[in-house]
C-alpha cells in the first residue's frame, strides 16, 4: 500500500512540475526544435515574470527533490545575493564560468554575501531560455543535477542578469 502512495505522490509532483513548465513557456509559440524540445526564442523577463521566477524555481526544485525522497530547500537571501553578483559578473566577462572577474571563487562570493553555512555547489548558464527550460537543461547534465539533488542542501539562491539582446546569465547556488 505504501508503494502505491509513493507512486501516486510522485505522479502528482510530476504533473505539478509539468504544469509549472507550461505556465512558464514563452507565449511566442516558437514550436518544436529538431531535438524535440521547444524551439529556443528570446525569453524576455518582464517585471511581472521577475517576481515569479525565484518561487517557480524553488517550487520546481523542491518538487524534484521531494519526488526523490529528499528534503526541500528554502530560499536564502545571502545565496541569492551571491548568485545575482555572479550573474552580472558573467555578463561583464562574457563567459559562463564559476570564477569572478576579480578571481573570486563561488565560496568567496557566498562568504562575501554573508552566508554562514557551507556552500555545496553552483549551476550556471548562458542562454536565451526561460527558467524552466534552464532547470530542465541543468537536470539533464550529471554535474549540475548533482548540485540540485545534493542530499545535504537546505538552502538555495537563484538569480539572473538579462542583457539588452535577451541573453540571460543564470546562477543557482545551494548550501547546507
Amino acid at each position: 500500500m505504501q508503494n502505491g502512495t509513493i507512486n501516486m505522490t510522485r505522479l502528482i509532483i510530476a504533473l505539478f512540475v509539468s504544469m509549472l513548465a507550461l505556465t512558464a513557456c514563452d507565449q511566442g509559440g516558437k514550436g518544436v526544435g529538431p531535438d524535440g524540445k521547444p524551439a529556443i526564442g528570446v525569453f524576455k523577463i518582464t517585471n511581472r515574470e521577475a517576481s515569479k521566477i525565484q518561487f517557480r524555481m524553488l517550487d520546481s526544485i523542491n518538487a524534484l527533490r521531494l519526488a526523490s525522497g529528499m528534503q526541500p530547500v528554502e530560499l536564502s537571501s545571502e545565496l541569492t545575493a551571491a548568485a545575482a553578483t555572479h550573474s552580472r559578473d558573467m555578463s561583464v566577462q562574457n563567459r559562463p564560468w564559476h570564477f569572478g572577474s576579480d578571481g573570486s571563487s563561488p565560496i568567496d562570493r557566498v562568504a562575501r554575501a554573508g552566508y554562514q553555512g557551507r556552500m555545496l555547489g553552483e549551476a550556471i548558464s548562458e542562454t536565451f531560455e526561460n527558467d524552466v527550460q534552464t532547470l530542465g537543461d541543468w537536470m539533464e547534465n550529471e554535474e549540475t543535477r548533482a548540485v540540485i539533488m545534493d542530499g545535504d542542501a537546505r538552502f538555495m539562491g537563484i538569480s539572473w542578469f538579462q542583457e539588452v539582446n535577451g541573453k540571460i546569465w543564470w546562477t543557482l547556488i545551494l548550501g547546507a
